[in-house]
């Protein structure tokens, strides 16, 4: 019996050597033609799974930050600032022929960004600190012209909340954060009813009013302050291309040099930590530039 059971033992062995080779083979073959299938399927579920998860959305539009950023960052934005040249054509007009968009370019960025980026970054910090952010802001500009365009600015993004962004704010905002901007409006409105010999209750600047409305958009504080800074380089070039400085294509390519993003990087750094009482103008001549610029003869950009 041992011996039968031994036999038997070794017998199984010699079954399966005696199957034919390429059956096996085949069979190896299906499984990885099987295996590579399911992977490419698992590989698909998850591609196509990822794009709804890579903008996150906790708003009742399925609104996002991102999706803001890219509003406010648009061209399309109507706040009127391209009808403005920021002080571009009166230095064409004083510095030919020996006038240079780079150099302009520079020298804007940086009085840009010494004069309203800390109110930018401090309404956002703290949007609660709107109404005395806008009244020091307005006590800080010099330049009349200057101030018109910041205020009229202001008051087209205002607009723009009360009747676009307002309906769709995300969720979990603070209620006192959005009746902030609800007051102020209210108190802009009541403005003109206040005697001319009075100073107005509030002016609605650009920068204080974009900070505090991207941190209710759920914006961060870098990303408000690149996309504040990257409007003034969009709106320069617009002027630069109307002005017939150079055509649509050379704008494009300025705009997207790393000489740019560098540049709006470096005045992002230097300002980061500027509080709004040292905000000040850094390029005294810019003032000039700008304030000159209702005194030209004919002109192609509103003062």
């Amino acid at each position: 019996m041992p011996s039968q059971c031994l036999l038997n033992a070794f017998s199984t062995p010699t079954e399966v050597d005696s199957e034919p080779p390429q059956s096996v083979l085949e069979e190896i073959s299906e499984l990885e033609r099987r295996l590579k299938n399911a992977r490419a399927r698992l590989s698909a579920g998850s591609t196509q799974a990822s794009p709804s998860r890579l903008i996150p959305s906790n708003g009742p539009l399925d609104t996002s930050p991102h999706h803001f950023l890219l509003l406010l960052a648009d061209s399309a934005l109507p706040l009127g600032s391209f009808a403005f040249s920021s002080g571009l054509e009166s230095y064409l007009a004083h510095t030919k022929p020996k006038s240079s968009f780079p150099e302009f370019l520079d020298l804007s960025l940086s009085s840009y960004a010494s004069t309203t980026l800390p109110f930018v970054l401090a309404a956002h910090r703290n949007p609660s600190d709107l109404l005395e952010l806008d009244d020091n802001l307005d006590a800080a500009i010099i330049c009349t012209v200057g101030r018109r365009a910041s205020v009229a600015q202001g008051r087209a993004l205002l607009s723009i909340w009360d009747r676009s962004f307002s309906l769709a704010v995300p969720l979990g905002v603070s209620t006192a954060t959005i009746g902030t901007l609800t007051e102020f409006s209210v108190l802009l409105r009541s403005a003109p009813s206040s005697s001319p010999a009075e100073l107005p209750v509030a002016s609605a600047h650009l920068a204080p009013l974009f900070g505090a409305i991207a941190c209710i958009l759920g914006m961060s504080l870098q990303q408000t302050a690149y996309v504040f800074m990257l409007s003034h380089v969009k709106a320069l070039l617009s002027a630069a291309v109307r002005a017939s400085m150079f055509g649509p294509y050379h704008a494009q390519k300025v705009l997207a040099s790393v000489e740019v993003q560098e540049r709006i990087r470096e005045v992002i750094d230097r300002e980061w930590g500027t509080t709004v009482e040292d905000a000040g103008q850094t390029v005294p001549v810019m003032d000039l530039w700008v304030g000159r610029h209702e005194m030209l003869y004919s002109r192609i950009f509103n003062s």
